[in-house]
């Protein structure tokens, strides 16, 4: 097996959310593929499978279980490819569904890729559930930004999106995990969606990942997919849109995330960012 290290959305290796990336995974059973995951502890690793027509089918494995589809671990593999057999169009076929992904290269070398997610949907969060949700977070009505109403939404994977007053409030992550991971375990919740608006187009988030063993991702681009169709599924954007997310600073791992959101409803969201090898 030939495992690859790389960072997503960040020049910098100690910067960005790394991942494992498997180019050709051909042979490899489930149970290895979650072993090798778990060995490698990342947030997720990409397991890629050619196909004759030059397509990828892709798996994504965090510590402790699949999730459907991965953002930055996406972003890693378009790279990793781009950096091994050029840069160009790509489509991965991801367990929710066909993802084509844009590479290319600046002047300076570095590839960027822009993946465009599937059609994202927004639903509300019952009343039950939001009350738990925060109670695990151990945050408080009073800590949430009205402007911004709590909802799931999925461009992939599902995440409660939940809006912070202030940066403080956001900054200021302790949470319990055990609780949050079961209510997120039974809800099909991949990571939840913690954000801060500092203007119209930029964010600031964070992503705790209980479910995937995984205390806080540093970059999550799944997520960010998600809020760009959040914010267009309510009105919250003037679309089309570009914006920007920062996470990871809080935790030391500083990532940057360009979200596109086109105006036409049912399009996808597209997301950019670089990736570098870990050496």
């Amino acid at each position: 097996m030939d495992l690859l290290r790389y960072v997503a959305f960040s020049t910098d290796p100690l910067g960005g959310n790394p991942a494992g990336v498997v180019l050709d995974a051909a042979g490899l059973d489930e149970a290895t593929m979650a072993a090798t995951a778990a060995e490698v502890g990342y947030s997720e690793t990409a397991f890629a499978v050619p196909r004759q027509d030059g397509e990828l089918d892709v798996r994504y494995f965090s510590p402790q279980n699949e999730v459907p589809f991965c953002g930055h671990a996406t972003i890693a593999t378009a790279v990793a490819h781009a950096q091994r057999y050029g840069v160009g169009e790509l489509l991965l076929h991801t367990q929710a569904g066909p993802v084509p992904v844009t590479t290319s290269a600046g002047p300076d070398g570095a590839v960027v890729a822009t993946l465009v997610s599937v059609a994202p949907r927004t639903e509300e969060i019952s009343e039950a559930d939001l009350a738990e949700l925060l109670a695990a977070l151990r945050w408080s009505a009073a800590d949430l930004d009205p402007a911004l109403p709590p909802r799931a939404a999925y461009a992939g994977a599902w995440h409660p999106v939940i809006a912070a007053a202030s940066r403080e409030r956001l900054a200021d992550l302790d949470y319990d995990m055990a609780a949050l991971g079961a209510l997120m375990a039974r809800r099909g919740w991949t990571t939840v969606a913690l954000v801060r608006r500092e203007s119209p187009t930029v964010f600031h988030t964070r992503n705790p990942f209980p479910p995937g063993g995984v205390v806080e991702d540093p970059a999550t681009g799944a997520a960010s997919a998600a809020l760009g169709g959040y914010l267009r599924s309510l009105g919250l954007v003037e679309v089309p849109a570009v914006l920007t997310v920062h996470q990871g600073v809080d935790m030391g791992r500083p990532s940057l995330i360009t979200v596109g959101v086109p105006a036409d409803p049912a399009a996808g969201i597209e997301v950019t960012g670089t990736a570098v090898p870990i050496a």
